[in-house]
């Protein structure tokens, strides 16, 4: 995302319809991809990235899944918003800089990623559901920090 602070690692959202979600993992996990499960987040598959595709993290995602629809509305409004951007990017750094583990980062940059879910229109239950999602993931993340 052109003018976004960021980590160095590329996020890849393989998208699939519900039923081709096995048939995509067995494909990567081909080209030494290690599926993790869900890690929490209905609708994907996580991976291990073999070296030779890193820094990346890669995801098989169900499209329609909220998972996604959370993706891609970050996408989508980040790039036709620069000042809610610019905002985002404070945030990250600013988290980045205070965060002792990768789950209290996630915990510290939460209101301005509702803000952005808000603006993408994602509904009150919707933005609900993926902060539980990230509660849970930022839970595991301060555990392993």
């Amino acid at each position: 995302m052109p003018g976004l602070a960021a980590k160095p690692i590329i996020d890849v959202d393989v998208v699939v319809e519900a039923s081709d979600a096995e048939q995509a993992a067995r494909a990567l996990s081909h080209i030494g991809f290690e599926a993790r499960g869900d890690l929490g987040v209905p609708g994907r598959i996580a991976f291990f990235t073999p070296e030779r595709f890193a820094p990346s993290n890669t995801y098989v995602m169900t499209d329609g899944s909220l998972a996604l629809r959370n993706h891609l509305a970050v996408r989508e409004v980040l790039r036709a918003d620069s000042e809610l951007r610019d905002e985002y990017a404070a945030a990250k750094r600013q988290a980045a800089r205070s965060a002792g583990n990768p789950g209290e980062y996630l915990v510290l940059k939460s209101d301005v990623l509702d803000k952005i879910l808000r603006r993408a229109g994602l509904s009150a239950e919707e933005r609900a559901e993926v902060a539980d999602v990230n509660r849970s993931i930022a839970a595991r993340g301060a555990k392993s920090g």
